[in-house]
């Protein structure tokens, strides 16, 4: 798989007011998972949560009107309290990869990096993502949605803030 670069990237970096572990342990184990990803608003419910080269995290979001989808992330590195790197895409409820319910020419999948750095106790996370093989279509879409999908990591990120502010 190779990002092509006809789409420009997603690059998000958060600081949050947690030890790196933690918000490691937090995008890696599903009893906290459920409790924070996705966008705000929805309920998230866990499949699978395989976290492992070649494992997955399959996953369905639920809004309060009863529409559901579901998603996957196929993890190719996964390194302890300091990087994940997966492929993310729609999936259906067997994770047969599918069209994004919301628009047919949004890319398939996703590469995504998300990397973890302590800093005074703190953890900066940075993700970034862009499309894996895209059509030129696909591109130009991925890249009128970055603002979009900002806006939508921004209240996911909320959502995590809240709940490490818990768990402390």
């Amino acid at each position: 798989m190779s990002e092509t670069t006809n789409a420009r990237s997603l690059v998000i970096t958060r600081t949050f007011n947690a030890p790196r572990e933690l918000v490691f342990q937090c995008w890696t184990k599903p009893e906290h998972l459920s409790h924070w990803w996705g966008p705000t608003g929805m309920q998230l419910e866990v499949s699978t949560c395989d976290v492992r080269p070649g494992g997955m995290f399959h996953f369905s979001m639920k809004s309060p009107d009863g529409f559901q989808m579901w998603g996957k992330f196929v993890y190719s590195e996964v390194s302890p309290s300091d990087k994940l790197v997966y492929t993310n895409s729609f999936s259906d409820a067997d994770a047969n990869t599918i069209r994004a319910p919301f628009s047919p020419v949004f890319p398939l999948e996703i590469l995504n990096i998300v990397t973890f750095e302590e800093q005074d106790g703190k953890t900066v996370v940075t993700i970034s993502g862009g499309p894996v093989n895209p059509t030129e279509e696909e591109a130009a879409f991925y890249t009128s949605m970055i603002e979009n999908m900002e806006q939508g990591f921004g209240g996911t990120f909320n959502q995590l803030d809240e709940y490490l502010a818990k768990l402390a």
